[in-house]
């Protein structure tokens, strides 16, 4: 006779506790079926799979959740569930037979569903794993759900941190990875006293020009799909993709929507962590004390690997694979990194992602002021207008700690530069060429086609020299003109012709061209075990930058009206950003034709099969298995991505749909330019 599990469902306790792996004994997997698709995200029922137990306790462990035993029934569970427990047992932690319990299918039974999908009764006394509801809500940029139901508490080294769930991961938001500094010190890894962390709300943003934020901002988040059990081994932990948000070193914040790392761990099976850190005079102000030698929004990114490493692994991510990524400034940030003696160790793998190099508001981002060459460009003006401008040292310091944060970061001439300072950054920039020790990392890099056309204005008048002139002063306007390597189109809108070569000017001198050089010479000298490069054709711009409109963004037209991605238009700094995050549907962005999705789905599992795998190329088997079938079937019909494995073979992947592999490109306008033109022969 089988035994019925109807007494128990009468009887439930009331949940009366956060629950934690350490209460229930068992890991929490957080499963869905993530296709990226929001339009349809709510249909894709999830589940949280628990260790194995009796149909008694099943039954009792899903309710500590506030939650029941997973009802067989949706528009795609049958679908979805096969493929979430094949997934399961391609990782290894089950058999492909192995039976799990559901919801019973009818009144005095107990239930199962296999590997197969297959639903079936049983005994209840059986100890299986369980499949229990996710009832927590699919959310969008704007909300947030912290109802106490969701939530869940986790045990790591000597904190107890309490996060919660959404439909995506298990989020922990606003942990102190360090103590709150005092103004211009480098920070410290926390051990404050408070040791029960609630992480479900944001830390405040640092202080910046235009957002409130606070001195007191050193908060990182997490997202992740797997919570340890009190007997998870090492093998099951996810890789860590630790992001570096950009801003110019004086805006952003980890916590901007944009970068929610929900679906990329829901998809990518990883763990994301987003930072804050200190910017601009009170993040990178260095004086010539020889004490306040600046870096310290470098320092504090430093510190946040540092606590990840101790504590990540309770949140389900492996400390031995950490993978920084960072765009724009934060790509600066990732750059100096690599060659710090602070962080070498710190991480195994980095993405920078449109890392400005080269000339104009770029130069600094890549090659370092030392303090002494900062003293006239910013420290000097920044002590005449805070009044502190004093010929005692420890008088200065204490005048420069007693202005108003605000009043610091908003002053015309703000520190917000990288500099020599010989402890986090001891060259003057990253060593391509092998002459110092850089970490020994794979790397995943490269541009979006027009980066920097965000960096020079929209002509103003149909003057192409004065045009050219604004952006470059050697080779001279005229000189460019006549190279024949910039021509100016013969279009029906006189400056939108013009626009097209100063924004091409501005991408090679600000990023294309110092960016492959270093990628050769990196090469060239085995800096780097693998280098990927990559040149971004499509884009979506962010609604928060969206430089110089509306050429960023796809023209509309009559059988598009969110733009027509087909069509030609600028692929601008930040374009990439939703597609590697997957996060059109958190700001619900609609999709503008059918490729958004698919090529967001293909971005999101390139990036996260990099630090899967240290390498970009998601496997087919890996895809197949996921029911991942767009990006199975990009991967399956187009050109593996091709590192750069020697000085003449310059892979360069063109992301768009197909992708495509090709060479570096503007090499001949490069060498004209002389950035720097011994890597272009």
């Amino acid at each position: 006779m089988i035994a019925t599990l109807a007494p128990y469902l009468l009887a439930l306790p009331l949940v009366a506790a956060t629950p934690s792996p350490k209460s229930l004994s068992s890991s929490f997997s957080l499963l869905y079926q993530n296709d990226l698709n929001w339009t349809s995200a709510t249909e894709h029922a999830g589940a949280i799979l628990l260790e194995p137990r009796s149909g008694q306790a099943a039954v009792q462990s899903c309710a500590a959740l506030s939650e029941s035993l997973l009802s067989a029934n949706g528009l795609h569970f049958f679908s979805d569930i096969a493929s979430l427990l094949a997934y399961l047992s391609f990782q290894g932690r089950y058999p492909a037979e192995q039976e799990y319990w559901i919801a019973p299918a009818s009144a005095n039974t107990c239930t199962t569903i296999t590997g197969g999908a297959k639903v079936k009764n049983s005994s209840c006394q059986r100890v299986l794993p369980v499949l229990c509801s996710q009832s927590a809500p699919y959310r969008v940029a704007s909300l947030q759900d912290q109802d106490p139901r969701w939530r869940l508490s986790v045990g790591a080294e000597d904190l107890t941190v309490t996060g919660y769930r959404d439909h995506l991961s298990f989020r922990f938001l606003g942990i102190p990875y360090a103590n709150t500094p005092k103004r211009f010190t480098y920070s410290t890894l926390y051990n404050g006293t408070q040791k029960s962390l609630n992480a479900t709300d944001y830390g405040s943003r640092c202080v910046q020009i235009g957002t409130p934020g606070s001195e007191d901002c050193l908060f990182l988040n997490i997202f992740t799909p797997f919570i340890p059990g009190p007997e998870t081994g090492a093998a099951s932990l996810k890789p860590v993709m630790f992001f570096i948000h950009g801003g110019a070193f004086v805006g952003g914040s980890g916590n901007d929507a944009i970068y929610d790392g929900g679906n990329l761990a829901s998809r990518g099976d990883v763990v994301v962590v987003n930072i804050n850190y200190r910017l601009s005079s009170l993040g990178f102000l260095a004086l010539s004390d020889g004490v306040t030698n600046g870096n310290f929004g470098i320092g504090d990114i430093t510190v946040a690997l540092s606590w990840v490493q101790k504590y990540i692994s309770a949140f389900g991510g492996d400390p031995t694979r950490i993978t920084i990524v960072g765009q724009s400034s934060g790509a600066a940030a990732t750059r100096a990194l690599l060659a710090s003696p602070k962080a070498i160790n710190k991480f195994s793998a980095a993405i920078p992602m449109s890392n400005l190099a080269g000339e104009n508001y770029a130069t600094s981002y890549s090659v370092y002021y030392t303090i002494a060459e900062l003293q006239p460009i910013v420290i000097d003006p920044l002590l005449v207008a805070t009044g502190c401008n004093m010929t005692d040292s420890a008088a200065v310091l204490s005048c420069l700690r007693s202005v108003d944060p605000n009043t610091l970061v908003d002053l015309p001439t703000a520190a917000s530069f990288i500099v020599v300072d010989g402890t986090y950054v001891t060259s003057k920039q990253l060593p391509v060429d092998g002459s110092s020790p850089v970490a020994y990392v794979p790397i995943v890099t490269g541009i979006m086609r027009d980066d920097g056309s965000a960096f020079t204005g929209y002509p103003r008048t149909a003057n192409v020299t004065r045009e050219i002139a604004a952006v470059l002063s050697s080779p001279s306007a005229p000189e460019v003109q006549s190279s024949g390597l910039f021509p100016v189109p013969s279009g029906a809108n006189a400056t939108l012709d013009i626009f097209n070569v100063t924004a091409r000017l501005s991408t090679d001198i600000g990023f294309r061209c110092l960016d492959q050089a270093h990628a050769i010479s990196a090469s060239d000298h085995n800096v780097f075990p693998n280098i990927w490069f990559y040149q971004f054709d499509r884009s979506y711009q962010t609604p928060a930058f969206n430089p110089n409109p509306p050429v960023c963004d796809a023209p509309i037209t009559s059988t598009h009206p969110h733009g027509d991605p087909s069509q030609e238009y600028f692929k601008c700094h930040t374009g990439e950003l939703h597609f590697v995050w997957g996060t059109l549907g958190q700001y619900q962005l609609p999709f503008r034709d059918a490729n958004d999705l698919s090529f967001s789905q293909l971005v999101a599992d390139s990036w996260t099969a990099f630090a899967h795998n240290h390498d970009p190329n998601p496997l087919s088997a890996y895809l197949s298995v996921r029911g991942y079938m767009n990006t199975l079937d990009v991967v399956e019909n187009t050109d593996r991505w091709e590192p750069l494995t020697k000085r003449h073979d310059r892979a360069l992947r063109i992301m768009n749909l197909p992708p495509r592999m090709t060479t570096f490109q503007e090499e001949s306008q490069c060498k004209f330019l002389g950035l720097p033109s011994d890597y272009y022969d």
